[in-house]
């Protein structure tokens, strides 16, 4: 079993490592909105991080789920990180291309801490900073053998639909939302057909480019600290990140995990299916909210 690693590595730390061909697999995680009208799988095909895969979180994902990119079972993230060469004692580094510097690489990241593999590392500043330094790319890729990954899920960081309604009377856990602010308080559009923008109540609202630097860095942990904090959010106690299909919330969880707070769980559904099960009174917007 791989040992734990520290959640963020530098480009140079990259740079470096990929030179002593230690037992590593880096994953290109870049994601996109449909309505960005970009496909990162072509775009990791042009150029990539040398050595580097590829993995989707819409292939890599409950597929009997109506829902976007729902977490697998155990048996289907293991063939799957398996089939991309990487075993129980591999060292993975993902990153994504995003212009924020991170935005979906994060959800890889947790999903191999939830399902027991905590050697995996963030590439801080992702592939727009790795470019910017005219570090090497690649258009080659080589299709790893397939090997065996053995995943053991930790429930307890996913909260469900019915674990978020019954936390509305028993507030057990605080919950905080990664979107911008327009589309927490109601008042700027979702990104998906058919979903009103608002929030869950008694949710915060901390959007996930907060965490990142102009230069599409993650801020100093005392930085990450001092914005939850600011928001209300007391790192003692129990967290649930959401967000709108449970991509950017693993930001937050990331952000977490770097104040020392691990434990953190992460809504799944968030607001994607929140929006469309709630009561129109558990929806709350400035907006226009829903209507049955």
């Amino acid at each position: 079993m791989a040992l734990q690693a520290r959640a963020l590595v530098s480009t140079k730390w990259l740079a470096d490592a990929l030179t002593t061909r230690g037992k590593m697999r880096v994953l290109d995680s870049s994601w996109y909105l449909p309505k960005m009208r970009r496909n990162a799988k072509s775009e990791f095909k042009m150029r990539h991080i040398p050595g580097a895969a590829f993995f989707d979180i819409d292939q890599c994902c409950d597929k009997t789920s109506p829902l976007d990119h729902m977490l697998p079972s155990e048996k289907v993230f293991a063939d799957y990180v398996g089939n991309l060469g990487i075993e129980n004692d591999t060292h993975v580094v993902v990153y994504d291309r995003s212009d924020f510097g991170a935005f979906s690489a994060p959800r890889v990241w947790w999903m191999f801490r939830v399902f027991g593999h905590n050697s995996v590392s963030l590439l801080n500043g992702g592939f727009r900073n790795w470019e910017l330094e005219g570090r090497s790319v690649s258009n080659n890729y080589v299709r790893p053998s397939p090997t065996e990954f053995k995943a053991s899920i930790k429930r307890s960081w996913i909260k469900t639909y019915e674990d978020l309604l019954n936390n509305l009377d028993t507030k057990e856990f605080q919950v905080v939302d990664a979107r911008p602010a327009g589309r927490f308080r109601g008042l700027d559009p979702e990104p998906r057909d058919n979903t009103e923008p608002g929030h869950i109540p008694g949710s915060v609202s901390v959007p996930f480019q907060s965490f990142l630097s102009e230069s599409g860095h993650f801020l100093p942990t005392e930085n990450l600290q001092e914005l939850f904090v600011r928001a209300g959010v007391d790192l003692s106690r129990p967290i649930c990140m959401s967000c709108g299909s449970g991509v950017t919330a693993c930001l937050l969880a990331l952000a977490a995990h770097e104040c020392g707070h691990s434990e953190v769980s992460v809504y799944d559904g968030a607001w994607l299916e929140w929006y469309t099960r709630a009561l129109p009174e558990h929806v709350i917007s400035e907006g226009r909210g829903k209507h049955l």
